[in-house]
């Protein structure tokens, strides 16, 4: 199970605004950029509020990243549904996705607590997931299976960054969710390969 089986639900919501984008002259590649470049922004801003302890500015985390899923989305269906796929979009996806949640997580290796290590450790694998996606895709396309998929990890993350700003002091508790989330990153990536091989080997016997 993952966030990602209702993102048709949530595609359904932005095709209204889609198409007024699409009718201003917006494109695919425009909303990927500016959505990578505002979490390249935001997620240094985060480095230095975390490097003084100004926590607060983490409140600004989850309304993001919230707002980056439906820009995703966004980007996503002024591809497909407007003809504007090609496979420059396709690698600006798959790159800035991968810059953005790095801009946006590494800052929790930065707290006053020990969490360093494991904040890297979980972008590293993130990182590792997300090529996972790609080089086990099937004949549906790139594989997202949980159960810490990108919006899984930008609900924990958020989820994170409201506790924080709001007040609760980070500690060893944050190190323990980081290593949870490890863990449920190595299943991903365990999931996304093997089903990817089972879905490859279905296709050759057909």
């Amino acid at each position: 199970m993952t966030l990602y089986s209702l993102k048709p639900r949530f595609q359904a919501l932005l095709r209204p605004a889609v198409r007024h984008l699409h009718a201003g002259g917006v494109t695919a590649n425009q909303v990927t950029v500016a959505t990578a470049a505002a979490s390249l922004l935001l997620g240094g801003g985060l480095a230095l509020a975390a490097a003084r302890g100004a926590l607060g500015w983490f409140l600004l985390l989850p309304g993001w990243l919230l707002l980056r899923m439906a820009l995703n989305a966004v980007d996503g269906l002024l591809a497909r549904e407007f003809g504007q796929a090609s496979r420059l979009g396709a690698c600006l996806n798959e790159l800035a996705d991968l810059l953005a949640d790095a801009a946006l997580y590494l800052p929790f290796a930065l707290l006053p607590a020990a969490t360093g290590a494991v904040a890297v450790l979980v972008v590293v694998l993130a990182n590792v997931a997300e090529m996972a996606a790609v080089l086990a895709a099937d004949d549906d396309g790139r594989r997202n299976d949980g159960p810490m998929g990108k919006s899984d990890r930008a609900l924990a993350f958020g989820a994170l960054g409201l506790l924080l700003g709001g007040g609760v002091a980070p500690g060893p508790w944050l190190a323990w969710v980081l290593a949870i989330v490890s863990v449920l990153l190595v299943l991903t990536i365990g999931n996304r390969v093997r089903h990817g091989i089972a879905a490859g080997q279905r296709s050759a016997q057909q």
